[in-house]
């Protein structure tokens, strides 16, 4: 069974990066990065960031981003770094889980009264 992005063409994952291999050390994305589009795809753009743009007009997942275009991760952040370069996209994490002791108490009393 062949995994995505794993039987791609090294020639086509050099073209769709123009040969880099990581995105910038400041690179805002990770896993469970969410990614919004701020515009939609305009004529002349690489194919593969118009899907991005037309995947994000909802909030959605860097990995699933990845899943969806079928390619690796790795190259999947080069490409949303692009589009945040050129703001195109907006990037935000999910929020942190509560972790409060009182907030989870009342929310299991609350479903314990249902």
């Amino acid at each position: 069974m062949s995994r995505p992005g794993r039987d791609d063409s090294p020639d086509r994952l050099y073209t769709l990066t123009g040969g880099r291999t990581r995105s910038a050390p400041d690179n805002p994305f990770d896993l469970v990065t969410l990614v919004v589009a701020e515009g939609d795809p305009v004529t002349g753009m690489q194919s593969e960031h118009a899907a991005i743009l037309r995947l994000t007009e909802h909030p959605t997942a860097v990995v699933e981003l990845a899943a969806e275009l079928k390619l690796p991760v790795s190259i999947t952040k080069i490409l949303l770094s692009d589009l945040l370069a050129a703001g195109r996209v907006s990037a935000r994490h999910p929020r942190a889980a509560v972790s409060d002791p009182d907030v989870l108490e009342q929310v299991l009393v609350g479903l314990r009264n249902l």
